[in-house]
């Protein structure tokens, strides 16, 4: 459909340059602010104190104009940094971590020089196709340049028999991208996710959630550790209980952000998933959507999201939705920063517009990439669908 409607030449183009930005880190980091607790205000001057103290680091900090509880804060880079003979090798996600502006820790490190020490200045390279063993003294796969920076520890303590330790490998001091890092920035005042009953089928996450909670004083948020296909019961016994299985119609508001193949993440070095994992995503979607839509009161309101940019996972999962549950509507989303949906589920023009697709590579050519006018088209790959329940 996306090649007939366009031509084989403009599709061929917009896939390279998808390919291209997915590799790229976005041009602006997001923070969400707490407004429960500070003003958005409060929050910005705090956060342009911590980075005048940060050396290197620019203290520009944007408001974003629709979004009236998200700072901006832009990225410099990819910079002209040469690597040095010292190589440290770390695994794709750390990578991944690091080029959005984190240092490195320990449990990320797959290779250090023989004689690593404290103090020394190494490169830092990132294992793309997951083939450098832990401890190796030299890796000569295929490796991505991160930038330089300085040894916190020495070889022996990465790679020590009892485990690798905990904590900060390597302070970044060269990065190719200069973002500031925020491990333990302003932990009460920033990344808020609202008020929310979250089901989570693994337990350390679920734990995770109720730390958040405490953190910034939501006492509104209870986390529960389920498999959401299973949070819904026909079982009027149900009604008077307080957690999960919840009875049909519990909510007037159901966010399902559903696991998903992750490919609009950025950046993306390296991809692990075969094409059975990929496809296997759909069907999962499917049952958790039937558990929202029970759990959907008449009148209510559900966002579908996922951070992937296939047909299957998103325009398709909408198609199938509205002729599965004929009490869904699509509704308009506001604000709409994103493009519409794509082409190739079925879905009419009217409705592509009231979908909300975030496509990095549109602000790009495909020879490579070009500075954004602004936060709303580098982004990474995110798909919205709104809809009210009859």
């Amino acid at each position: 459909m996306v090649v007939s409607e366009f031509g084989a030449s403009e599709a061929d183009q917009c896939f390279k340059a998808l390919l291209s930005c997915l590799s790229h880190p976005p041009l602006f980091t997001c923070l969400r602010a707490n407004t429960h607790i500070y003003t958005l205000q409060e929050t910005h001057h705090s956060l342009l104190q911590h980075l005048e103290q940060m050396k290197g680091r620019s203290p520009a900090v944007l408001t974003h104009p629709q979004l009236p509880d998200v700072l901006l804060l832009p990225v410099s880079g990819p910079r002209r940094v040469s690597p040095l003979d010292s190589e440290v090798i770390v695994d794709s996600q750390c990578g991944s971590a690091v080029l959005r502006g984190a240092h490195v820790f320990n449990p990320g490190i797959l290779s250090t020089p023989k004689f690593m020490k404290v103090g020394d200045v190494v490169s830092v390279f990132s294992d793309v196709e997951g083939k450098c063993t832990r401890g190796a003294k030299e890796f000569r796969g295929k490796k991505v340049f991160l930038g330089n920076g300085v040894s916190e520890v020495d070889r022996a303590q990465i790679f020590c028999s009892e485990g690798p330790v905990k904590g900060l490998g390597i302070r970044m001091t060269e990065p190719l991208y200069q973002s500031p890092s925020f491990d333990g920035v302003l932990k009460d005042q920033l990344f808020l996710q609202g008020s929310v009953v979250a089901l989570e089928k693994v337990r350390s996450k679920m734990e995770k959630i109720k730390e958040n909670a405490k953190m910034l004083k939501l006492d509104c948020i209870k986390a529960y550790c389920i498999n959401s296909i299973n949070a819904v019961s026909s079982d009027i016994r149900q009604e008077n209980t307080e957690g999960p299985p919840f009875p049909e119609e519990s909510f007037d508001r159901v966010l399902l952000d559903a696991p998903c193949s992750s490919l609009g993440q950025r950046p993306m070095m390296s991809y692990g998933y075969s094409l059975k994992e990929v496809c296997s995503y759909q069907l999962l979607q499917r049952k958790l959507f039937t558990t929202a839509v029970r759990l959907l009161k008449s009148g209510g309101v559900l966002v579908y999201s996922t951070c992937t940019v296939t047909l299957a996972e998103n325009e398709e999962q909408v198609s199938w939705a509205l002729q599965t549950f004929p009490c869904l509507t699509l509704e308009p989303q506001v604000p709409h920063l994103g493009s519409e949906g794509m082409l190739g589920a079925g879905l009419s023009h009217e409705q592509r517009r009231l979908l909300q697709r975030f496509r990095p590579e549109l602000s790009w050519k495909a020879e490579g990439g070009t500075q954004p006018p602004d936060a709303n088209t580098d982004t990474i790959g995110f798909f919205i669908a709104k809809f009210s329940k009859r």
